[in-house]
């Protein structure tokens, strides 16, 4: 009876613990610009920065990658035609503070289909989500001889007035929204491209590079780039910056010793 016994000890016996199951780990994104100084000078007709990046998912989940690209604030002052007594004159001015004087968003694809509304407005992700607002409350600013007027409570109209501020600047190629603008190259491997317009504001930009999976942002990497004026363009607007009064002056003196000069080149006896 000894042996059947071992043998059913033995059976039922437990094994040694089994391994635990790997956990996949969280994914990652990485990314570099080509250049992280734009220099403009007297010939600058804008510039193309290049970002490269790549996802690290060992999991191989399906990712979407997007880029937003933010210039550095502008205060944007817009009036409206009314009509008065027969006559158009401009509205009262209203002054948007806290608008980029630079934006790009770019993705792999269309933006609606990355992230419901409510993520993309958290993160001001595409052009109908950037938060420009007028400031919270009203005060008057006076420049020139000219009152300015910021109001808060604009109703209604608010949403008129925002769109005139994103269309003038994506009139002037300041705003963009390309829902094609980031290209995987390779498994993980994403290519985008950065447009500055002649006119793009000079200053710290700050490109925020965000991983989705399943809708919601898991990975995010920010990157700076600086757009700075250089050479004789750089020392004149340093001047009428730091010293207004004596840069208005010497433009003044200026354009009297060329037009005296003008006039002397051309004068008949």
């Amino acid at each position: 009876m000894i042996g059947p016994i071992l043998a059913l000890a033995t059976a039922t016996m437990p094994g040694p613990p089994l391994p635990p199951s790997p956990v996949a780990a969280a994914p990652v994104i990485s990314a570099a610009l080509t250049d992280t100084t734009v220099q403009v000078k007297s010939d600058f007709r804008g510039a193309r920065i290049v970002l490269y990046g790549a996802v690290f998912d060992s999991a191989a989940r399906p990712s979407d990658v997007v880029v937003l690209v933010r210039g550095p604030e502008q205060p944007v002052r817009l009036t409206r035609k009314q009509k008065v007594a027969g006559l158009w004159l401009n509205s009262r001015p209203v002054v948007f503070r806290g608008a980029p004087g630079f934006y790009r968003a770019a993705s792999n694809r269309p933006l609606d289909d990355i992230a419901t509304f409510g993520t993309l407005r958290r993160l001001g992700a595409g052009v109908d989500h950037l938060p420009i607002n007028a400031p919270a409350e009203q005060h008057i600013e006076t420049r020139y001889g000219v009152r300015d007027v910021v109001v808060s409570s604009l109703g209604p109209d608010y949403y008129d007035w925002r769109r005139a501020v994103v269309r003038l600047k994506e009139k002037a190629g300041l705003y963009h929204e390309d829902g094609q603008g980031v290209r995987f190259v390779d498994r993980g491997l994403f290519r985008a491209e950065i447009a500055l317009p002649t006119g793009a504001p000079t200053g710290v930009y700050q490109a925020e590079i965000l991983l989705f999976q399943n809708g919601k942002p898991v990975s995010s990497r920010t990157r700076t780039l600086t757009v700075e004026k250089v050479g004789l363009e750089r020392a004149l607007y340093v001047w009428a910056h730091s010293r207004p009064w004596s840069y208005g002056l010497a433009a003044m003196a200026f354009a009297l010793a060329a037009g005296w000069a003008a006039s002397a080149a051309f004068r008949r006896d």
